[in-house]
Parts: C-alpha cells; structure tokens; sequence
C-alpha cells in the first residue's frame, strides 16, 4: 500500500482506477477497508483514493507530538490532496466523522465537490451513542484498550445498541471489525493518537462549521440513512438547507455506515452527482 509523510505523520492510502478523482474518508476506529465496495464500484470510471486516517486504526502511529485534534486532522485532509497533487474538481466523500465540514468550511478552494454521507453535525459532537462512549473511554487511563477488548468477541458486537452495531442496519462484516480493532488492541502509540483526538475535541466547533458552511461555493450531496440511530437524519436535511445548492438523498435500510448497508447506492450517487457537476 502507497503511504506519504505529511507533518502529523505517515498516511496509507489505496489508489485505484482511472477518471475523475473521488477520495473517500472514513470514520473513527474505521480504516480505509469501510469503503471497499464502494471503491470497486466507483474505481470503474474514476480514479479512487482511500486513505486511512488516524483515527485508532491506522498501522503506523503519528509522530510524536504531534498536534492531534479533529481540527488538525481536517487539515491533514487538505495536506493529503494538495500532497497528492489532487485537481481542483475532486470530489471529497466523507462518512461518518466530520472533518470534511471543517475543512470545507476553511478552505472551501480546496474542496471541489463535496459529498457529506451520515455525519456528526450541529450539537451532535460527539455523536451519541458511541461518540460519547469513546470519549468516555478516553478519560479513563487504559479504557481504550479495554473498550477494544470488550468489542473482540464476535458475539458482543452485535448486541443491541453496542458499538458497531448500533451504526448500521446490516451488521458490520466481522472481518472488517477484526482489522478495526486490531490496532488498539495491540500498539499504545495508535491508542495514545485516539486519546490525543478525542481529547482535542471542541464541543462548539461542529457549530462553528457549520455556520461558516452557509457560504460554501461549490457543488455538494447530502446522503443520510433514514434508520441511523447515532447521526439524526434531520441533521442531514439541516444540512442540505443550509449549504447553497446542495441536494439530499435519503436511503432506506440504512444506518451510520451507508458504505456497509447501501454501497450499491451510495456509489451510484457519488457517480451521478460527479457527473452532473463536471468543472
């Protein structure tokens, strides 16, 4: 797998296809994998770039001392394309986390086209549910590394309103739990780079986003689950109002990870919304 050195540290990253740039960005305790079906998809006619992000499951932890905060890893985003020599008309694909907002809402030139896929938005920061059971987790000296030893029985992932299973309407493929979770299991440096992020949070600075987003120029899609229990739908259309131009599509079946319960019609919607919106 290709990697680059940004100033926060080593990034990996998958690069596939051929055609206008899409780059899909994935969530927390997620690695670039949450987006496989979607990647193949979409790599068909587009050049496709999944990077995997340090959010807890990355292989290589960050540099030491680096500024770890979702605000500095939204930039991290924008040092990744501009690294990659990404044109201007990519179209940036973010599921699950929030920094694509941050980053739009700070460098709206390097944000072509935008796509924002069941996301922390608004008051929701961090997300219910399992936002503020890692960040509870992350007050605790050595509760990280307990909540990832509590999610490795397969069986436990699938109870009722538990971590990944509260995310999707599906079930998350154990295999791509496994590799989620090994990380954390096993390397205190990438534990102590999700503490330092979680820790980094701003309780306001969702908001402050947003309210920067009403002037963001370029072409954007709002794709929400209609059942996802951890990222509100109305937040979705909140979005698509707020944002000029935007468009809003609703999926049913379909949680927090529409790359795992709809990737059929997630892909299907980032191709026509590239299509429609060529620079």
């Amino acid at each position: 797998m290709p990697h680059i050195e940004l100033p926060l540290g080593t990034i990996s990253y998958e690069d596939t296809g051929a055609g206008p740039v899409v780059l899909l960005l994935h969530g927390l305790i997620q690695n670039a994998a949450v987006w496989r079906a979607v990647a193949a998809d979409l790599a068909a006619d587009h050049r496709v770039i999944t990077p995997t992000l340090p959010y807890g499951s990355h292989a290589a932890p960050m540099k030491p001392g680096a500024d770890l905060t979702p605000l500095s890893t939204a930039r991290l985003i924008g040092e990744f394309a501009d690294a990659l020599g990404l044109p201007p008309d990519t179209v940036f694909v973010e599921n699950d986390a929030g920094r694509l907002q941050q980053l739009a809402a700070e460098r709206p030139d390097r944000v072509g086209r935008m796509v924002i896929a069941g996301c922390e938005a608004f008051d929701n920061y961090p997300p219910r549910g399992g936002g503020t059971l890692l960040h509870a987790a992350a007050s605790i000296p050595g509760g990280i590394r307990l909540l990832a030893l509590a999610l490795t029985p397969r069986p436990l992932r699938r109870l009722p309103g538990t971590g990944f299973a509260a995310m999707t309407a599906k079930g998350v493929p154990h295999d791509l739990t496994d590799g989620w979770l090994a990380p954390l299991r096993t390397d205190a440096a990438v534990r102590a780079d999700l503490v330092k992020y979680l820790k980094g949070t701003r309780k306001t600075e969702m908001l402050e986003a947003a309210g920067r987003l009403a002037d963001f120029p370029n072409p954007t899609l709002v794709v929400w689950g209609r059942q996802d229990r951890m990222m509100p739908p109305e937040h979705g259309r909140r979005l698509a109002a707020l944002i000029p131009g935007a468009e809003l599509l609703e999926l049913d079946d379909c949680g927090t990870l529409i790359p795992v319960d709809r990737p059929e019609a997630l892909a299907a919607a980032v191709r026509a919304f590239a299509a429609a919106h060529r620079a």
